[in-house]
């Protein structure tokens, strides 16, 4: 939670749904195929949905804070797409501060990494191999193709999910899971960005060897690794065709490859020092049920037993049953007693009782409302609170024949928002990606023995894309996590 004003995570992949009605039906030509295809995007809207997604995520998730590395990492990626099917599109390519392992593409140009999957890449080929597999997707049309097979039932979907002004965001929130089906290409799909991304990397002069390489580390990846066995992001919005790893290598087979291809590791993975490795808990975290923000100095109790979760715009709970709702956001620098003012001035909320009363000392305007949502009516309590020149709002519903039953649990989590005063909370630090050269050869475990990692070294070996017991030979750089 960086900037708690802002709203809901990865909001770009749901104005997909929301822009569809102005779209028009239409034949296009698909630029990678030549092949003539229905679609209900121009390639105007196309691209206006693109910068207009590019930049909700952009405010939403916020980039890596090093212009060195979003320089280098956008100059091969730029590259790369102005030699494509569409060199004239709007592209743009930018790391975001996510540590989870993903890359995406938006419409129209916007082309996205996360410094999770950075930190897990050995080269610039391999960077190069993402990167012109997410170009695929876009020279393709991939997105294209998938909203116009798929507007009418989305915009129902979408539609569905809207409450009230005000109350918004929590609809935002239980669609969420939206987010993945716009753009989770079918294997089709894939398997035509991967066949593209070959071609752009090794006519940039890569060697495609590092693609292979590169599936190989996300197929690690799914099998356990540092997602606790989860599947990781990039490989559940892009779906595998088959083996990339065999038919990568089948491709190369049947590929007369000039000699003198490109890897360039080292120059990579000196990029990558200092990079933050896996959650930053500057941006705040969980302890069980309590949330701390080191950064903004405050913490707050969230009813024992809910599900929580932690993003860039908001801090959320949701209750076992998945009937009561409580998030934390930023309200900037609006006095707490405007800001209840202008929550009461919306149409269909109704204020049952307000106080002007301290919170733990802090200022604060708090109140319990009842809201006419298109699901139904709902009952909460909501709170603005001032702390150290900003303010932040907690409100907390649920249906309105249930509030009685949460009534205690909502108010008393809102009312212990404090100020985080213990001092090793406030110096907490992320882990970061550092390198060292070997100074003889030595396995994986040898290095780890030798230069201790935060993280288990299954996960040294993977982010170095070798096995436990591969000898490294002397002078090589070796990722650590500390």
């Amino acid at each position: 939670m960086t900037r708690i004003a802002r709203s809901t995570r990865y909001p770009g992949r749901r104005l997909f749904a929301a822009a569809v009605p102005a779209l028009l039906i239409a034949c296009a030509t698909n630029p990678v195929t030549g092949k003539r295809e229905l679609s209900f995007v121009s390639e105007s809207d196309e691209i206006a949905m693109g910068q207009e997604g590019a930049k909700q995520t952009i405010a939403a998730i916020g980039l890596v804070p090093d212009s060195a590395l979003q320089r280098y990492v956008a100059g091969l990626g730029l590259a790369m797409a102005r030699t494509s099917e569409r060199p004239n599109l709007p592209w743009q390519v930018n790391v975001i501060d996510d540590p989870i392992v993903n890359a995406f593409a938006m419409p129209g140009g916007p082309v996205f990494i996360t410094r999770g999957i950075l930190s897990h890449m050995n080269s610039e080929a391999q960077l190069v191999s993402v990167l012109g597999h997410e170009i695929g997707h876009i020279t393709a049309k991939h997105s294209v193709a998938q909203m116009s097979q798929q507007q009418l039932g989305q915009i129902g979907l979408v539609a569905a999910m809207i409450v009230q002004p005000g109350l918004a965001q929590f609809g935002q929130l239980a669609s969420e899971g939206l987010g993945v089906l716009f753009l989770k290409f079918g294997r089709g799909a894939e398997s035509q960005a991967d066949e593209l991304g070959f071609r752009y990397m090794t006519q940039a002069g890569y060697d495609p060897h590092e693609m292979a390489a590169m599936f190989m580390t996300l197929e690690r990846l799914s099998a356990g690794g540092d997602q606790g066995g989860r599947v990781p992001e990039w490989l559940s919005t892009h779906p595998d065709p088959g083996n990339r790893v065999k038919v990568t290598e089948q491709r190369i087979a049947a590929t007369t490859l000039p000699t003198g291809l490109k890897v360039e590791r080292d120059a990579f993975l000196q990029k990558t020092e200092g990079l933050v490795f896996g959650e930053n808990p500057r941006n705040g975290f969980f302890r069980q049920n309590v949330f701390y923000h080191p950064d903004l100095k405050f913490q707050i109790d969230f009813p024992s037993g809910w599900k929580t979760q932690n993003t860039n715009q908001a801090v959320i709970g949701v209750s076992e049953k998945q009937d009561a709702m409580m998030g934390l956001e930023g309200a900037g620098n609006t006095p707490p007693a405007q800001g209840l003012s202008e929550f009461f001035k919306q149409e269909g909320v109704q204020n049952t009782g307000s106080s002007s009363n301290a919170i733990n000392g802090l200022p604060a305007a708090s109140a319990e409302f009842i809201a006419q949502t298109k699901q139904g009516q709902v009952s909460g309590a909501v709170s603005y609170i001032q702390l150290e020149g900003f303010t932040v709002r907690l409100m907390a519903y649920t249906p309105s024949q249930n509030y009685s039953a949460y009534r205690t649990a909502l108010v008393q989590s809102i009312r212990s928002f404090r100020k985080l005063t213990d001092p090793a909370i406030l110096a907490i630090q992320p882990a970061r990606v550092h390198l060292v050269r070997i100074p003889r050869s030595m396995t994986i475990s040898e290095f780890n023995q030798s230069y201790p990692s935060k993280i288990p070294v299954a996960e040294v070996a993977l982010i170095n894309g070798v096995e436990e017991s591969t000898t490294l030979p002397a002078g090589t750089l070796v990722k650590r996590v500390q």
